[in-house]
């Protein structure tokens, strides 16, 4: 049986009465999903007020400070905005304080990526970068991968808080490449920290609680149950509890405590599951699926593929343990993305119940509406985002915009600027664009033996023989050659870059993570295309995200045993039924593979 996370329910609070609940108000500075915080809260029962203006920081006796992005542009937003001087003043007065992820960020003195700008200096201590170099648990022996994105485990910095605790020992959702980086001993900074999380060789600062503030820099309202119940122990606590000094427990726990997870990166292997969505004959918008992107019926109707309904399915999903939930668009926008309400209709209900991670991709670009609006895919991108998305995927406006990079670079020029990744991505932060890539094979004639001579040299670092395929399928490809190129218009059509090309220009570009696919793989059940994914993971220091060809459970322990990728993806096989998410999960374990843990205890 598929193992199934508790159905998140609105529980009865037992702080405080409706009517005698602090006023909370949720503090957003304009940039990244802080929808999903919103619905967190509505699901926990609680009301809450958005700052608006300095005047409501007078008002709030509990704030929440939510989203991602980059240091220096919050600090900038907040002063631009007038709130730097009255979020300080609100911490000052003593009143509880919950920040998360840049709200954590903000409470400490500096970052290195913003080095000219201060912070609230609440926490004297630096946030620097994650080391890329670092490469202590990878599988490849490659540096570990920035952005730090999945789920990790933590541990209390002082050990056991009792009843004041407010977190679990559970695997909660990150995705940064900024962290407060601390040294194993202790010092002056330890007393502000509350638990810490190891990724590579390094520990970082998970959470601070000293006195009235209490931060974490993963998303609890992207980390399923555990995460809720984190919220509604803040939530629910008296604010005496949260607003008092809270001294260090116990002794200084610098490092984790032993288990399987020590010999990795720390991080989880993620299961996302994918739900490729298009208009059917009728106009409605389903969950489809189909072999080499074919999604009709092979009957004689040729209608379109109907597996379900999006909303459904993810909730469906989120309840059996996916990690993430992508949606994808698979005929983009007919008129104009923004235009394109059940699209984002389907976003904003899926977030509401589905308290992990969302991505959305298709028709992410700069569009013109029918009526000549100009529309820019910054502007396409943060209406997603304001919908409950985390994160968007760019597919074939990737291939252009690097064909454009390759152009510039060969007349010594550089980035412009311009394009739908750097835009968003200096908007959003890297962790909140997602590359889509779709190669494809092209066998190559191995006849003369200088062929791999004559062969074009820009592609030769993509070519694959039969003889160093490590595919299951190697036997059948003895004696062959081939390079993987890039397609655009879902596989439809090919051009001159290959895969390594596309992806080291991405991540020049401003991409935080790649989702990996494979046009020949697709719908095959053969496997996920190991060579592929290693010659990708080979080229980039970002996460990859890979996709196409899994049957089986065994496929899934196959591509993370052997190339260390941080997240696999599958469509048809969950919506068949034919393998179950749980299933994967169990499978992964039973070969001591970490994966985010059940969820024991919470009744949410």
């Amino acid at each position: 049986m598929d193992p199934v996370l508790p159905t998140p329910e609105v529980p009865q609070p037992s702080g405080h009465s409706a009517s005698t609940r602090p006023k909370l108000y949720i503090l957003d500075y304009g940039a990244g999903n802080v929808r999903s915080l919103a619905n967190s809260i509505k699901k926990l029962g609680w009301e809450f007020e958005w700052i608006k203006s300095v005047e409501d920081f007078d008002k709030a006796e509990k704030l929440l400070f939510p989203g991602v992005g980059a240091f220096g542009q919050a600090i900038t937003s907040l002063q631009k905005s007038g709130f730097f001087e009255p979020l300080k003043a609100y911490i000052a007065s003593g009143r509880p304080y919950f920040g998360i992820c840049i709200g954590l960020q903000v409470l400490f003195a500096s970052s290195t990526e913003s080095p000219d700008l201060k912070g609230l200096g609440v926490v004297p201590y630096g946030i620097t970068r994650f080391d890329s170099s670092d490469t202590h648990g990878t599988r490849d022996g490659r540096g570990k991968t920035v952005p730090h994105i999945g789920w990790n485990d933590t541990w209390l910095a002082w050990g056991d808080q009792g009843e004041e605790r407010l977190m679990l020992d559970e695997d909660y959702y990150f995705v940064h490449s900024f962290a407060g980086i601390v040294p194993k001993e202790e010092t002056e900074v330890s007393k502000y920290v509350y638990s810490l999380t190891r990724y590579g060789s390094e520990t970082f600062i998970s959470s601070v609680r000293y006195g009235n503030v209490y931060g974490t820099q993963y998303h609890p309202e992207k980390s399923g149950p555990a995460g809720l119940d984190l919220l509604r122990r803040w939530l629910e606590a008296p604010t005496s509890l949260v607003s008092s000094p809270s001294p260090p427990i116990g002794s200084w726990v610098p490092s984790p405590p032993q288990s399987a997870r020590s010999s990795g990166t720390g991080l989880t292997n993620r299961i996302v599951a994918c739900l490729d969505v298009r208009s059917n004959d009728n106009g409605d918008l389903v969950v489809t699926k189909g072999d080499q992107y074919d999604v009709r019926e092979k009957s004689s109707d040729r209608g379109v593929r109907n597996l379900g309904k999006p909303v459904e399915l993810a909730q469906k999903y989120y309840k059996q343990g996916a990690d993430e939930v992508c949606f994808l668009n698979i005929t983009s926008f007919r008129s104009s993305a923004l235009l394109d309400q059940p699209m984002l209709e389907v976003v904003r209900a899926a977030a509401e119940t589905v308290f992990v991670p969302l991505t959305v991709g298709g028709g992410i670009k700069d569009t013109v509406d029918p009526d000549g609006t100009k529309r820019s895919a910054l502007e396409v991108a943060g209406a997603y985002f304001r919908s409950g998305a985390d994160k968007v995927s760019i597919g074939s406006e990737a291939v252009f915009a690097v064909e454009e990079l390759l152009e510039r670079e060969a007349q010594g020029l550089g980035l412009t600027g311009k394009t739908a990744i750097e835009t968003i991505s200096a908007g959003y932060g890297a962790q909140a664009v997602v590359v889509s890539i779709d190669p494809k094979r092209v066998y190559i004639d191995t006849s003369d033996p200088d062929w791999l001579d004559k062969f074009d040299p820009k592609h030769r670092d993509c070519v694959i023989t039969g003889e160093t395929s490590t595919t299951r399928t190697k036997d059948q490809e003895k004696g062959k050659a081939w390079w993987y190129q890039c397609t655009i218009s879902g596989g439809r059509a090919v051009r001159d870059i290959d895969v390594i090309q596309l992806a080291r220009g991405v991540e020049k570009l401003g991409a935080g993570e790649l989702l990996l696919n494979s046009v020949d793989r697709d719908g095959s059940g053969l496997g996920f295309d190991l060579d592929l994914v290693r010659l990708v993971k080979g080229a980039v220091s970002i996460p990859v995200v890979t996709s196409s060809g899994a049957g089986s459970v065994a496929d899934f322990e196959e591509v993370f045993e052997k190339t260390g990728t941080e997240a696999a993806l599958a469509a048809g096989i969950f919506h068949r039924g034919e393998v179950q998410i749980g299933q994967v999960k169990d499978g992964l374990a039973k070969r001591g593979m970490p994966v985010r843990k059940d969820v024991e205890g919470v009744d949410l």
